[in-house]
């Protein structure tokens, strides 16, 4: 049986950029493809202009990508969007939260999302496994990706459990019974794309900010989804 993922779509890639590093859903198709190894099949649905599936089951599971907006900015499709989270919830529908998915969810169930007290976070950043599931496997002490952040979450949702944070960002992975899963870093980034979006925000993030982002990427990092977004939605699949 074919998983059925539907991308929520929630902002667009640069238009300069696009033509090398192809647009959010590109990313984030290429990502599933990769874990799920061609199995799965994906639809878009560009929610920040008001395409939503028209059944809640028209999918098996839902990924919400991350945004250049905040959470908590006062825009007519956010708000929407808020309302089809708690649907998603209430129905139990598997749902996974990128970055400003991340923190929409909670904003959304209870939680709070809000400037981050030490700004932008950019580049390499990684996370210590708080709780280890049964489902990470190979299990990690750390999880190594992309971020590009000046929000986060500083009140979980609901019934949250949290599973990994670090210093600069402690509530950065987070579950909620076995159907959401909420990551503040970005997995579906490649080291080229996170450098080209430094540059481009280079007057924004400050030279100390921008040059430690830009030194970040030469560690390594984690190639592929995290094991929880594979509890969530390609449970065959393991991750490096």
């Amino acid at each position: 049986m074919t998983l059925k993922i539907g991308i929520l779509q929630t902002d667009s890639v640069l238009d300069q950029f696009q033509s090398e590093f192809g647009n959010y859903p590109e990313m984030f198709t290429d990502m599933l493809l990769k874990a799920s190894d061609g199995s799965a099949e994906i639809i878009n649905y560009d929610v920040e202009h008001f395409q939503y599936p028209v059944e809640i089951d028209e999918c098996d599971a839902y990924i919400m990508t991350g945004s250049k907006l905040s959470a908590y900015d006062d825009e007519p499709w956010i708000h929407e969007l808020l309302r089809y989270i708690v649907r998603l919830h209430e129905a139990k529908k598997k749902l996974v939260g990128i970055c400003f998915g991340h923190q929409l969810i909670a904003l959304a169930l209870g939680g709070k999302t809000e400037p981050a007290k030490v700004g932008w976070r950019v580049g390499v950043q990684s996370c210590d496994i708080l709780v280890e599931k049964d489902y990470m496997q190979p299990p990690l002490r750390r999880l190594a990706t992309i971020a590009s952040h000046k929000d986060q979450v500083t009140l979980l949702p609901l019934n949250a459990e949290l599973i990994a944070g670090y210093d600069a960002c402690p509530n950065s992975m987070y579950q909620i019974e076995n159907h959401i899963f909420a990551y503040q870093g970005h997995p579906e980034f490649s080291k080229p794309y996170s450098n080209a979006l430094m540059d481009f925000r280079r007057e924004i993030l400050g030279e100390a900010i921008y040059n430690e982002g830009v030194e970040s990427l030469t560690k390594e990092m984690h190639s592929t989804i995290p094991v929880s977004y594979t509890h969530l939605t390609l449970p065959t699949t393991p991750y490096v």
